[in-house]
C-alpha cells in the first residue's frame, strides 16, 4: 500500500472508532477470554466471553464479544489470553476468524484439532495474519467443540477506504453492526444432546418467552441519513428471517463479497452468514421494530421476543407500535458479484477438475451425522500437525474417511444433496469463498453470475443438490462443516487437505500448544459429558 493510502486507511479506522460507542480492538490488541455472569435476556448464568479488559464488574446485561476492526491491507496481531476458570464449561479454547482466507497462515485459522491444539487456561497465543485483499463483514468465534454456544463470539469488521459502494451510504461504524445470536439457559453440551434456544439476542440483548421485560437493543438513526448496517448471524443453530418495519433494505454485500445492489424487505440469514444493507432513514420520526424470527424454538413476537428497536432522533423512548409487512425476500440467486463474476471451469455440471459428492446421512444407532458414511471425529493430533509430521495423503491422515486430498491449481466442484433431518444445513468452507452454481430451491445451474460466499444453505427438499466451485490456490487443511454447532459436534464435517507440500511452517509458539494441552488433566480441560 502506498503511503498516502496507508494514511487514509488509518484515518478511516480512527473515524470508525470515534463514532462507535462499543469497545473495540484491532488491528492489534489483547483479547481476554473470561467467564462472566451475564443476563442478556433477564436470566443470569455464567458464560464464556471475549473482552478487551479482563476485569468483570458484576453481571453483564449484554453478551456480544469485543469488536475487532481494521482496514483492508492490515496485519492483524490478536493476542488471545485464556483466563477461563469455570469447570462446568470448557476451560481451553481456540478462536476462528470467520471468513478470512489465512493465505500463508493456515496455522492461525483456529479450528481445534484441525489447525491447532486448544489454548490452555492461563496461557496465551498470538494470531498473526495479513488481510491484503479482503474487506467487509466478518466475525470470530470459538472453534472448540460447542464452546461458542456458551457465548464466545463477536463481530470483526474490515473497512475499505476505497469501497465501491461508498457513495450509497453516509454512516458506517460500530453502531451500525447488528448481531443475531441464539442463547441458552443451560451450559452447551459436548454430546449428542441437541438443545433448543431459550431466546434470540440482537446486539447481545433480548427476551425469552414468559420471562421479564428486560431491556432490548436500541439502534439510533437520524432522519434522512443513509446507514450501512452490517448484519451478522452468530447463531449456533436457528436461521433467522430479518426485517425492519417500514423500511426497505438495499443489500450490497454477502459474506464479505460485494454484490450488485438489490432492494428487499426481508433477509433469511443462516448461521455464519453476513450481509451489509443500506437503510435510508426517510420514514416518519418514530420507533420501529427490528425483527429476527428464528425457524425453531420460540418463534413470533409475542412479548416482544426476537426483537430490537430502531429509534429515530426525536422519537419518544417507547416501544414501537409498528407492524410487519414484507413481500420481497432476498433470494440467493440474485446475489451477483460485480467483480470477476462467473464460476471457474467448464460451464457444465461435473465439469471441474475434481468433482466430489458429499452425501449426508443420519446414523440413528450411533446418533451421528455422517458424510459419505463417515462422521468427523476430532483426532488427538491436529490435521495440520500430522501434515507437518510427514502424513501427506488422505489415506495417511486422521480422522479416517473425513480427509480429502486436493492438488494445487485445480477447479473443485462440491455437490451436497439435501438432508432433511436437522435441515436446512448451512455449510461453511474455511480458506476460500466459493461460487454457488446451484442454490437450494433451484434446479438450475448458474455458471455466469453465481452467488459468491463462504456459507451456503443446503436446503431440505428431496430435489435439492446445492453445488459450489472454488480453485485450490490456498495451501492448508481447510474445514468444510455444517455451522449448526450441534451438528458439527456429532460429525457433520470433512477436511480438505489442499496442496499440503506448500504449507508455510507455523511459528514456534504454535509448536508449544499441543505439548501444553496434552499435559492437562480432564479437570484442567473442563466441560461436561
Amino acid at each position: 500500500m502506498f503511503p498516502g493510502a496507508r494514511i487514509l486507511a488509518t484515518l478511516t479506522l480512527a473515524l470508525h472508532l470515534l463514532h462507535g460507542t462499543h469497545a473495540a480492538i484491532g488491528p492489534t490488541g489483547d483479547m481476554y477470554i473470561v467467564n462472566e455472569d451475564v443476563s442478556p435476556d433477564g436470566f443470569t448464568r455464567s458464560a464464556v466471553v471475549a473482552r478487551s479488559d479482563p476485569t468483570t464488574n458484576g453481571t453483564s446485561e449484554t453478551l456480544t464479544g469485543v469488536l475487532v476492526q481494521g482496514n483492508k491491507g492490515d496485519n492483524f496481531q490478536l493476542n488471545v489470553l485464556n483466563q477461563l476458570s469455570d469447570t462446568t464449561m470448557l476451560k481451553t479454547t481456540s478462536i476462528h476468524w470467520h471468513g478470512f482466507f489465512q493465505s500463508g497462515s493456515t496455522w492461525a485459522d483456529g479450528p481445534a484439532f484441525v489447525n491447532q491444539c486448544p489454548i490452555a487456561s492461563g496461557n496465551s497465543f498470538l494470531y498473526d495474519f495479513n488481510v491484503p485483499d479482503q474487506a467487509g463483514t466478518f466475525w470470530y468465534h470459538s472453534h472448540l467443540s460447542t464452546q461458542y454456544c456458551d457465548g464466545l463470539r463477536g463481530p470483526f469488521i474490515v473497512y475499505d477506504p476505497s469501497d465501491p459502494h461508498l457513495s450509497l451510504y453516509d454512516v458506517d461504524n460500530a453502531d451500525t453492526i447488528i448481531t443475531l445470536e441464539d442463547w441458552y439457559h443451560v451450559v452447551a453440551p459436548q454430546n449428542a444432546v441437541l438443545p433448543t434456544a431459550d431466546s434470540t439476542l440482537i446486539n447481545g440483548k433480548g427476551r425469552f418467552a414468559g420471562g421479564p421485560t428486560s431491556a432490548l437493543a436500541v439502534i439510533n438513526v437520524e432522519s434522512n441519513k443513509r446507514y450501512r448496517f452490517r448484519l451478522i448471524s452468530m447463531s449456533c443453530d436457528p436461521n433467522f428471517t430479518f426485517s425492519i418495519d417500514g423500511h426497505s433494505l438495499q443489500v450490497i454485500e454477502a459474506d464479505a463479497v460485494n454484490i450488485v445492489p438489490i432492494v428487499v424487505d426481508s433477509i433469511q440469514i443462516f448461521a455464519g452468514q453476513r450481509y451489509s444493507f443500506v437503510l435510508n432513514a426517510n420514514q416518519t420520526v418514530d420507533n420501529y421494530w427490528i425483527r429476527a424470527d428464528p425457524n425453531l424454538g420460540s418463534t413470533g413476537f409475542d412479548g416482544d421476543i426476537n426483537s430490537a428497536i430502531l429509534r429515530y432522533a426525536g422519537a419518544t423512548e417507547d416501544d414501537p407500535t409498528t407492524t410487519s409487512s414484507t413481500s420481497t425476500p432476498l433470494e440467493e440467486t440474485n446475489l451477483v458479484p460485480p467483480e470477476n463474476p462467473g464460476a471457474p471451469g467448464p460451464a457444465v455440471p461435473g465439469g471441474a477438475d475434481i468433482n466430489i459428492n458429499l452425501a449426508m446421512a443420519f446414523d440413528v444407532t450411533n446418533f451421528e451425522l455422517t458424510i459419505n458414511g463417515s462422521p468427523f471425529k476430532a483426532p488427538t493430533a491436529p490435521v495440520l500437525l500430522q501434515i507437518l509430521s510427514g502424513a501427506t495423503t488422505a489415506a495417511s491422515l486422521l480422522p479416517s474417511g473425513s480427509i480429502y486430498s486436493l492438488e494445487a491449481s485445480k477447479v473443485v466442484e462440491i455437490s451436497i444433496p439435501a438432508l432433511a433431518v436437522g435441515g436446512p444445513h448451512p455449510f461453511h468452507l474455511h480458506g476460500h469463498t466459493f461460487d454457488v452454481i446451484r442454490s437450494a430451491g433451484s434446479t438450475t445451474y448458474n455458471f455466469d453470475t453465481p452467488a459468491r460466499r463462504d456459507v451456503v444453505n443446503t436446503g431440505t427438499d428431496a430435489n435439492d443438490n446445492v453445488t459450489i466451485r472454488f480453485v485450490t490456490d490456498n495451501p492448508g487443511p481447510w474445514f468444510l462443516h455444517c455451522h449448526i454447532d450441534w451438528h458439527l459436534e456429532i460429525g457433520l464435517a470433512v477436511v480438505f487437505a489442499e496442496d499440503v507440500t506448500s504449507i508455510t511452517a507455523p511459528p514456534a509458539a504454535w509448536d508449544d500448544l499441543c505439548p501444553i494441552y496434552d499435559a492437562l488433566s480432564d479437570s484442567d480441560k473442563g466441560g461436561i459429558a
